[in-house]
């Protein structure tokens, strides 16, 4: 239901986006200055068991597990007598109680610093394992010492990662070595990548002197090689063979980013809906009023497949079951996703973007659809069995900034659906931009060239 209001003059409207235009390039430009203002490159794998993904950002090359959703970086610390704290006053004690992991009340910003100086009071955060509801220890009202890190990273130019490696510290929490249950092997932590001035791409922005803005390409499997790639700090980024041609520059789409409720996460509307097979799909659009509104659509790094609200789901898995009503079907998994509709992927046909299956497409603000073809779709479980890799929405779902259904958007589009797909976080311009399956490209997120080049 569109809004009612007078409409604000034309010739206004283009001052007013102008100046938005200069603004975010004067903040970029000043940044520059206090770093070498080159984006920073790093390559993403997956883990075949969690189906999470990481990079190696800590300076010792141990990974961290990427989370779009996390608001600050943490890592386990060696003991309390090895590492740095920040005293409970600074800004950035301020910063890390901005978000708050679900569940988990506000306990005060820290505690005496003893032994080494009772008088002074240390920060503590509050760590959250984006798998669990534990946050910072054995009780979710346990702090963690407020600390800084070591990062390294390549410089890039967009086509190599530049030498030598870019050496920097950030702000992070320490954790306990439980707070790794349910990560992939040998990772130490998570490197929050949410809209908050101590994630890692805005510490990477202020260190670089680059714009808050990231690229991630997330790859399809877990084979040895077979690696994404992340930049921090815009573009631009070729993937082989196109060498020399900047994806971020001719994206599919973009829409506005847009804030859902207190959570640090990336969100935009779907103002028209689901369509399956280009078809709308009749749902329970809601704005809290009267049911017409859009649909608030939230991105997860740690959701291995699309989840959509139980409302949304019904309504979506009946218009691809009718969609698709002449594919012999076969049993659903017993083990794993509970993942609904199973087809015989013999009989599904193949296309250039994966098995001939009707595409979905999330329609978004600004005209631009979120399309996910065959590829992105269809998860090959077995020999003989593909399925559509949809899930349901966990009942009470929550995220930083609240807890139960009331805080889940209706569609988290989860790590398989952005795998293969580059996918722009412009936190300068409050956009979000996307390629579309690259397939369609004749090219996947495993082919930056990883190469080193002499600066």
């Amino acid at each position: 239901m569109a809004e009612m209001g007078q409409p604000k003059p034309l010739h206004q409207h283009h001052h007013l986006v102008l100046l938005a235009t200069v603004l975010a390039i004067m903040a970029c430009t000043a940044a520059g200055e206090e770093g070498n203002g080159k984006p920073l490159v790093t390559a993403i794998t997956k883990d075949g068991s969690t189906r999470l993904y990481s990079f190696p950002v800590i300076k010792n090359g141990s990974p961290l597990v990427l989370d779009l959703s996390g608001p600050i970086i943490w890592s386990t610390c060696p003991d309390s007598s090895a590492h740095d704290t920040i005293d409970c006053n600074s800004p950035a004690c301020m910063r890390a109680h901005r978000y708050h992991p679900p569940n988990c009340p506000h306990t005060g910003y820290g505690q005496p610093d003893a032994p080494r100086n009772p008088y002074r009071c240390k920060c503590t955060a509050h760590p959250h394992n984006p798998l669990g509801s534990n946050s910072g220890g054995s009780t979710p009202q346990s702090g963690q010492d407020l600390t800084r890190v070591a990062l390294s990273a390549n410089a890039t130019d967009g086509n190599n990662p530049l030498s030598p490696p870019v050496a920097f510290t950030a702000v992070a929490s320490c954790a306990p070595e439980s707070l790794l249950e349910g990560l992939p092997e040998g990772s130490v932590g998570v490197a929050g990548l949410g809209r908050s001035a101590l994630s890692l791409p805005a510490q990477v922005g202020k260190a670089q002197g680059v714009c808050n803005k990231f690229a991630l390409c997330l790859p399809s499997g877990s084979a040895s090689g077979n690696l994404g790639v992340a930049i921090f700090g815009g573009g631009p980024l070729s993937l082989l063979p196109m060498v020399g041609t900047d994806l971020t520059a001719s994206l599919a789409g973009e829409t506005p980013l847009v804030k859902y409720k207190e959570c640090p996460g990336y969100y935009v509307k779907a103002t028209a809906g689901i369509a399956v097979n280009q078809a709308q799909v009749v749902l329970p659009l809601d704005d809290g009023k009267d049911g017409c509104g859009p649909l608030v659509v939230g991105f997860s790094t740690t959701a291995p497949y699309t989840e959509l609200r139980s409302d949304v789901y019904r309504a979506f898995i009946k218009a691809f079951d009718a969609a698709t009503s002449g594919i012999p079907r076969l049993p659903s998994p017993t083990s794993g996703p509970k993942f609904e509709l199973c087809y015989e992927s013999a009989k599904l046909g193949s296309t250039r973007l994966g098995y001939a299956v009707p595409q979905v497409d999330v329609m978004l603000d600004g005209g631009k659809n979120w399309t996910v073809f065959g590829g992105n779709s269809m998860a090959q479980v077995d020999d003989r069995t593909a399925c559509l890799a949809f899930v349901e929405m966990a009942e009470g779902k929550a995220t930083y900034g609240g807890g139960g259904e009331a805080a889940a958007p209706a569609v988290v589009i989860g790590g398989f659906q952005m795998e293969n797909n580059l996918v722009v976080f412009d936190e300068e311009e409050q956009r979000l931009g996307f390629s579309g399956l690259l397939w369609g490209r004749r090219t996947t997120c495993s082919n930056f060239n990883f190469t080193m080049a002499a600066v």
